[in-house]
């Protein structure tokens, strides 16, 4: 891969990397399914006008609307209210293991000895990562967990979707997904809109760069070094993200480096980097869909 595109690829993992502070920042102004709710509004209102849906693909951005938008990224906002950005960034990693599982039980991909292993390593360091002394309650860490697994399960789903374009995805998802986690919001939190209307520039600022930066540029560069280069060599570099927002979050969020996420976060990235290399090896009578399908990286 020529440095030009290999620094792209690692500016993506950087801005993944930031968005897991631009999250904590904003959800300590907003209740989080409320900050959700604004963050795909914005976001259907900027690309819904500018794509197309195919009639073919409408069932399945619906579906992916709930599983992706509702379970994944609305869980993901909540669990990051009383859960650290670093060990957010590791913990949503967790998301290529269950990729793994989901493809051996439904689509009976052979895991084999070394994937196993990469299995036990990833959810060991989650392990770890529950025992953080800074973890205020289990409850946040699980959501989170649940979250990553639903970004797993919607990468399933996605191949579903392959005649449009993947900023189309994102515009018409938001969109769906919106009214769903608004529901949630006025059954769950108060004051939504008093804190919204209320909101200090670094709440806006970090909504800014959410959708423009993690989403609209980071997916736009992701996706096109992913039709330039084998996955093998793209997906990796998605590995630096939790990297940067363990650092990003003790330099912006004042976190300390406790022993339990420089342990946790070894051996769940450690896993996560197996699992990705067997996966980009080839196997006879492989039955798993591309890792570009599978494992593209977070979608945050």
């Amino acid at each position: 891969m020529p440095l030009r595109d290999m620094a792209l690829g690692v500016l993506v993992a950087v801005l993944w990397g930031l968005n897991f502070v631009a999250i904590k920042i904003g959800v300590q102004e907003v209740p989080p399914l409320a900050l959700t709710v604004v963050r795909f509004a914005l976001t259907a209102a900027l690309i819904v006008p500018f794509t197309r849906m195919t009639r073919q693909a409408l069932p399945w951005v619906i579906l992916l609307s709930f599983t992706l938008g509702t379970m994944h990224f609305a869980l993901l906002f909540y669990g990051m209210n009383g859960v650290g950005g670093g060990t957010a960034a590791i913990l949503i990693q967790l998301g290529v293991p269950f990729s793994t599982i989901l493809a051996a039980i439904f689509l009976k991909d052979h895991l084999g000895g070394w994937r196993i292993f990469g299995l036990g390593l990833a959810f060991g360091g989650a392990a770890v990562l529950a025992g953080e002394p800074t973890l205020p309650a289990l409850g946040p860490f699980l959501v989170l967990v649940l979250s990553a697994f639903s970004w797993a399960a919607s990468n399933l789903l996605i191949k579903r979707v392959s005649s449009v374009t993947p900023l189309a995805i994102s515009g018409w998802m938001a969109l769906f997904a919106t009214p769903q986690i608004a529901v949630w919001s006025l059954l769950l939190e108060h004051n939504q809109v008093d804190a919204v209307l209320n909101a200090s520039w670094h709440l806006w600022a970090s909504m800014t760069y959410i959708i423009l930066g993690s989403s609209v540029i980071a997916y736009t560069l992701w996706y096109r070094l992913l039709s330039l280069y084998p996955v093998s060599q793209v997906v990796p570099l998605n590995l630096l993200s939790p990297l940067v927002g363990i650092a990003a979050s003790i330099a912006f969020l004042g976190e300390s480096l406790t022993w339990e996420r420089v342990l946790g976060g070894f051996l769940t990235i450690g896993g996560v980097g197996l699992i990705i290399y067997r996966q980009s090896l080839p196997r006879a009578n492989h039955k798993t869909p591309p890792a570009s399908e599978l494992e593209r990286g977070s979608w945050e």
